[in-house]
């Protein structure tokens, strides 16, 4: 129980990777605050398997894409737990689509939603544990899209990379607080948006051609949260751990490659 009585604010915690999150660090001893958007159908179901877990969770809805939501959460989060210690930034929105006919209305909130948003929200909370007199884990949920140019997804991918380098920033920056910094970038995730997304036989086919033959699961961003979380990682900061099965490298697996001659 490496969490045990610790409070981790999960923002998008509802479904999907927050989920994972959510109750990995759940096992491991941590209360959770469960962020959902407003109206959403899936936090208190999520609630319920926390809770089962033997473990504190409150649903606290709130649009974390803009600030005035970023400060509703914290603000209604610090009424209902004494503090917070985990951060697992997780909000995102990338709808896929070709740069010539991107609008630029949803570039502009696909960079808010996963950009700008990690901001006011890791600020916000940051605040509150410098205010407490330091100490504290902040994981932003970043993407292997920061490193990877995929074609028809070049907004959501140009602010997973401002993510990965603010994470950067914020960590130095915080580390005289003794508050740890770090990113997960996850590869491709069986997830309720990517079966939104795409057909079941396509996700089969292809989770067989990755270098594991599946994707990868919520619970595997999640226990890796779960140790950035933990005094197993007091000494790692300013870090981005990449959870994603070898997916980028995929193409360069031997079987890949071009033989050489003999």
């Amino acid at each position: 129980m490496k969490l045990a009585g610790k409070f981790a604010l999960v923002t998008g915690g509802a479904r999907g990777i927050g989920k994972g999150c959510a109750l990995e660090l759940a096992r491991e001893g941590a209360n959770i605050i469960l962020n959902d958007r407003p109206g959403g159908l899936d936090g208190e179901q999520a609630a319920e398997e926390i809770r089962l877990l033997g473990r504190e969770c409150h649903v606290v809805e709130a649009d974390v894409f803009t600030r005035s939501g970023c400060e509703e959460l914290a603000e209604t989060t610090l009424t209902q737990v004494p503090q917070i210690d985990i951060l697992i930034s997780n909000p995102a929105f990338g709808p896929r689509g070709s740069f010539l006919d991107y609008s630029p209305e949803l570039y502009e909130r696909t960079i808010n939603g996963t950009l700008s948003s990690g901001f006011h929200m890791s600020q916000l909370v940051a605040r509150h544990m410098v205010e407490r007199g330091g100490q504290g884990k902040i994981v932003f949920i970043s993407s292997v899209h920061a490193e990877m140019p995929v074609a028809n997804s070049f907004a959501y991918g140009a602010a997973k990379a401002g993510l990965n380098h603010m994470m950067r920033s914020i960590s130095v920056e915080l580390v005289q607080h003794q508050i740890n910094v770090n990113a997960i970038q996850p590869g491709w995730i069986d997830t309720p948006g990517e079966h939104a997304t795409f057909s079941e036989e396509t996700i089969q086919a292809e989770g067989e051609k990755l270098p594991l033959s599946r994707l990868g699961k919520p619970s595997d961003i999640g226990k890796a949260a779960t140790f950035l979380s933990s005094s197993d990682a007091d000494y790692i900061t300013g870090t981005v751990l990449t959870v994603d099965g070898l997916f980028r490298y995929k193409d360069c697996m031997a079987a890949n490659t071009p033989k050489v001659k003999e």
